[in-house]
């Protein structure tokens, strides 16, 4: 029976490397797969991962219909054992609606990966109907840790080293122009506690390297 398999954890916590090797792994005993993945960091139609590796993929735009590129690939004679789909959070309910109607009519294989929230410690609407949908969910072993070195459960993003909690929930290597000039985007994750105080490691160690104030007398 094929299953709808969802792999989750915070960012640097290897689900790319992990969709990279669950592919490998498929492709060495004969299956036939396809990629997908979406806003990656190393551009559009590629799958990496931070370890330096990366794989061509279909990107998944907020139109793509999976029902009916596997339905018409099928049709035209082609063969897909299974589905590799990165970047799943990203995808809408509707996409995840469609992967797990390829698992059931198809008996297609699908193991998403993706993170849970965003920057702001909100469900992805993708992620949340996976949690929903899936047949099996995966929490990744691998620990994110944060700047404290205590495990990290939170995303955040950073502008100029600063956290911000409000903006597009989708930014992937960009910047906006804010007075004229460009912020730094970065992403960064945190335990609960210091994502709660907007501690990032840029501001704890500008905190750090402060000057002990002068003593009165």
């Amino acid at each position: 029976m094929a299953e709808l398999h969802f792999f989750t954890g915070t960012m640097d916590s290897g689900k790319s490397t992990l969709a990279l090797q669950t592919n490998h792994n498929h492709a060495a005993r004969g299956r036939i797969g396809r990629i997908f993945t979406t806003h990656d960091r190393a551009g559009e139609a590629l799958l990496s991962s931070r370890l330096g590796l990366t794989h061509q993929a279909l990107e998944v735009t907020a139109d793509f219909d999976f029902w009916k590129y596997v339905v018409d690939t099928l049709t035209q004679g082609g063969r897909i054992d299974y589905l590799i789909c990165d970047e799943a959070q990203f995808y809408t309910p509707e996409q995840i609606d469609q992967l797990a109607k390829v698992t059931d009519e198809l008996q297609i294989d699908v193991f998403a990966f993706g993170i849970l929230t965003d920057f702001r410690s909100r469900l992805f609407p993708g992620s949340a109907r996976l949690v929903e949908l899936a047949d099996r969910m995966n929490v990744l072993q691998v620990e994110a840790l944060c700047w404290c070195g205590k495990r990290a459960t939170h995303n955040a993003r950073t502008e100029n080293g600063a956290m911000v909690t409000e903006g597009d929930v989708v930014v992937v290597g960009d910047v906006e122009e804010r007075d004229a000039e460009p912020a730094e985007v970065s992403y960064e994750v945190l335990c609960r506690q210091h994502h709660r105080r907007k501690l990032t490691s840029a501001r704890a160690k500008a905190v750090s390297l402060a000057p002990d104030p002068l003593p009165f007398g």
